[in-house]
């Protein structure tokens, strides 16, 4: 029998932050990972950069160390007053040293533990067996971002709506010439809330989008108008466009798209890979669209498509308090926050003009929304917390979820 202070399932953002704080904090810490390397949705799912959310954001020791650990090995700029433009392949190796110089305990390749190999006794969680081999530990974190290890032990959900917000299989394109491409931005866009240009040591950096909605005059439109008449790409092709460049990939840009309009459940396995079957045929689509209409890509191709879909939201723990919209836009305040953000409420849908994006004032999260009512030593990080759809849309968000793992790590610390 082997023994550890914390057990994290999922080595993703949320999962990262947690189990580097626990370790630092003096706590022995085992971090079980599905995958071979770490990152979750910033390396797995190629979600760069991390959105900024705020100036008074708490709990961010572990982005702080992570963005100057980036820095360090070339693959971090700030770009747009965003110190998270990060690069997602030597975030790889960065995110693993991190921990393992912390001294967390990565078990890899290993999938979520099934409900026989948990051991419970009423409402506390005693171990599991992993590898043929038994491991206690006092307490135990969801990391997983769809809540498996919850669903195994039978937790409460809460309701979910019919409507799943729609899926997004990220990619990057390489061999652009993006000094060529930013010029020509420049001069088709002029709203620089959408269209932003950036030299930083004589290095390019874009970032540009368009949807298909009527909320914007989009610069971009006439252009991907033609291509839906010139059957180049599908109607549903266009609802969301988004591309950012790359940390130390001067020729590369990382898009924000396919979203998958389709309306598939997260939580099940067979919509997961239909998502990742229809996302790869429409990246195909447009790489061809792009390499037509935009200059600088005359020579560009598909580098790398991300190796998990993009999960907005899944399946939410009922905690021992339930975070609402009311409490975020009322910005209550909480005697224990584990979050405070300003980061806008961002829920997307897979029909034009249904999208929502609110800008709010700041607001906090409380680490109860973050304890599982089931079990007392059950805690979950990440976008399954506990709080409403419109809520959550706010907090999933890789700022946020950062700060829950922090805050969860240093809460265990404190209570021993």
């Amino acid at each position: 029998m082997v023994f550890y202070d914390v057990i994290i399932l999922g080595g993703g953002t949320a999962g990262c932050s947690t189990a580097w704080n626990c370790a630092k904090l003096g706590l022995k810490t085992l971090l079980i990972e599905k995958k071979t390397y770490l990152g979750g949705t910033m390396t797995a799912g190629l979600v760069v950069p991390v959105m900024k959310s705020g100036e008074n954001q708490i709990n961010t020791d572990f982005y702080t160390k992570l963005t100057a650990r980036m820095h360090a090995a070339g693959g971090q700029v700030t770009y747009q007053n965003n110190h998270g433009w990060f690069n997602p392949i030597i975030l790889k190796s960065v995110l693993e040293q991190m921990l393992l110089d912390v001294g967390v305990n990565i078990q890899y390749n290993t999938l979520s533990v099934s409900n026989d190999k948990i051991h419970t006794d009423n409402n506390l969680i005693l171990g599991v067996d992993i590898l043929s081999e038994y491991i206690e530990a006092k307490y135990f974190i969801d990391a997983t971002g769809n809540l498996d290890f919850c669903k195994e032990l039978g937790c409460h959900f809460l309701p979910q709506p019919e409507a799943f917000q729609p899926m997004s299989l990220r990619f990057i394109m390489s061999g652009i010439d993006l000094d060529k491409f930013a010029q020509w931005l420049l001069r088709m866009d002029n709203d620089r809330e959408v269209t932003t240009v950036e030299y930083i040591n004589s290095v390019v950096h874009l970032s540009t989008a368009y949807t298909w909605d009527s909320d914007k005059n989009w610069a971009l439109a006439p252009l991907f108008d033609g291509a839906v008449s010139k059957n180049i790409i599908k109607d549903t092709d266009r609802n969301y466009f988004q591309v950012f460049s790359i940390a130390g990939m001067p020729d590369s840009l990382a898009f924000n798209c396919p979203r998958i309009v389709e309306n598939l459940n997260p939580n099940i396995d067979s919509d997961i890979q239909k998502a990742y079957e229809i996302g790869k045929a429409a990246i195909y689509r447009l790489e061809k669209f792009c390499k037509i209409y935009f200059p600088g890509f005359e020579n560009s191709y598909v580098s790398k498509i991300a190796d998990q879909v993009g999960i907005r939201a899944s399946r939410q723990i009922r905690g021992k308090y339930i975070y609402t919209i009311d409490d975020l836009r009322s910005g209550k305040k909480f005697k224990h926050p584990a979050v405070i953000s300003n980061y806008p409420v961002d829920v997307h849908s897979g029909k034009k003009d249904s999208s929502r994006l609110e800008k709010t004032g700041e607001y906090q999260l409380p680490i109860e929304s973050l304890m599982s009512i089931d079990y007392d030593n059950l805690f979950v990080a990440g976008r399954g917390l506990s709080a409403d759809s419109l809520a959550q849309g706010a907090l999933r968000v890789q700022a946020s979820c950062f700060s829950m793992g922090e805050a969860v790590a240093k809460y265990l610390a404190a209570i021993g």
